[in-house]
């Protein structure tokens, strides 16, 4: 018994030392309007922590962009003078990170059950794909892809009503650790399916007709850090030779333009490429996985947070992709299907152009394996909670999100090659 207690004190001080850890920790939006702001950015980044949500990285900076960024509690005041200072327009988007953090959970679900409009940590998600698959076995089956750094098994869905020589969707989330609402919407597809099939024509139609691999979190360790040690982690939890500083971030890792353009070379970094393609066990599972799997899968979709973004390729280059207008119209008709339902405002195009260069990324190095219907989906919010999207939120989220999903493989369905 007081083994017991002892356990559950030190469970509850783990989660209390995390509760501090963002305590009045700010972050900030800026608009750098000229290439000396933008020097400004990058002094301020190599003089202190600084955490960039948007763009991932200070090397990404460039004059007139969005730029939001995460700093220490003892260094907010120092950062808001200098941004005064130096005349660099600012607004604080979040005041106190640790309230933000708080606010998230404000589902009116309570439970310590799997739910739907909930967040889910990976021992609930874990436990979860088994019952899906068990309650509904002419509809989902569970395999295991691979296993993670630290020796996690990564569960994959496959949706569908078999039949043979069927073609294939894959469709990931949780690449990075911290954006908590992609899991969410993985898991919402699954539901969707499987209680809206023979209902819902649409679904009906593309379960008869495709098959649906569906991974609910890829970087399964970096996510289990999110929720036991630093919420606002990214990249895996590998180990990097000569170096102190852990983690890889999966989606500079594909063999697609590698390291050459915004990703980074140091492990210290958030958009480090790793120390060679498919260096990380995870990315290697998936791209294994899809790369056994070529010749039945006709798209390919991953999901992402935040910025409310439909990109396609390309991200490694500026280059336009040989079917630029059939993935132009796909996103716009896509985009118009999300916004029907809140209203909600996506911006669409190639990853390079609308946002920012970035080598590596697995919609890229899925496209070039010859999947030519190849999205990455920027779900909810603009910058307004950013990472920290309150489960309020992930209903909302994920209905319109499905209709954008439906829509991309009802067209795939009708263009199979």
């Amino acid at each position: 018994m007081w083994a017991l207690l002892v356990l559950i004190g030190a469970a509850a001080v783990s989660a209390h030392l995390q509760d501090l850890a963002f305590d009045r920790q700010k972050v900030f939006r800026v608009i750098p309007q000229n290439d000396e702001q933008v020097e400004i950015i990058n002094s301020l980044a190599s003089n202190m922590q600084v955490d960039f949500w948007q763009p991932d990285s200070v090397t990404l900076v460039r004059p007139k962009m969005q730029v939001d960024f995460r700093v220490e509690a003892d260094k907010s005041f120092e950062v808001e003078d200098l941004l005064k200072e130096s005349g660099v327009e600012y607004r604080v988007l979040i005041d106190n990170l640790q309230a933000a953090l708080d606010a998230q959970f404000d589902s009116k679900t309570r439970t310590t059950r799997h739910s739907y409009e909930k967040y889910n940590n990976w021992e609930t998600i874990a436990a979860w794909t088994a019952d899906i698959a068990a309650q509904n076995p002419d509809l989902v089956s569970r395999s295991v892809i691979g296993e993670t750094y630290e020796g996690r098994p990564m569960y994959l869905l496959k949706m569908g009503k078999s039949r043979p020589n069927k073609k294939a969707i894959f469709m990931d989330c949780g690449f990075h650790a911290r954006e908590w609402i992609s899991p969410a919407f993985c898991q919402w597809f699954v539901k969707e399916a499987v209680e809206t099939y023979g209902k819902d024509t649409v679904m009906t139609t593309l379960l008869n007709s495709l098959d649906f691999y569906v991974l609910p979190v890829i970087n399964i360790d970096g996510y289990v850090y999110t929720w036991t040690k630093d919420r606002m982690w990214r990249k895996t939890r590998s180990k990097n030779a000569g170096s102190n500083c852990i983690g890889t971030d999966p989606n500079r890792n594909f063999n697609a333009g590698w390291c050459t353009l915004g990703a980074s070379k140091n492990p210290c970094d958030s958009t480090y490429c790793g120390s060679a393609p498919e260096s990380e066990k995870e990315t290697k599972a998936l791209a294994d996985f899809i790369r056994e799997h070529l010749s039945t899968i006709k798209a390919y979709l991953t999901i992402h947070s935040y910025s409310q973004l439909l990109l396609f390729p390309y991200s490694y280059t500026y280059k336009l992709p040989s079917n630029h207008e059939e993935l132009n119209s796909i996103a716009r008709a896509a985009s118009e299907q999300l916004a029907s339902l809140y209203n909600t405002k996506y911006t669409y195009g190639p990853g390079a152009t609308t946002i920012y260069p970035a080598a590596g990324g697995s919609d890229d190095w899925a496209y070039d394996e010859g999947i030519k219907y190849s999205f990455t989906f920027e779900l909810r919010d603009t910058g307004r909670y950013g990472f920290l999207l309150p489960e309020s939120q992930i209903k909302p989220t994920c209905e319109e999100t499905l209709l954008a999903v439906k829509y991309i493989a009802n067209y795939v369905l009708k263009h199979l090659y």
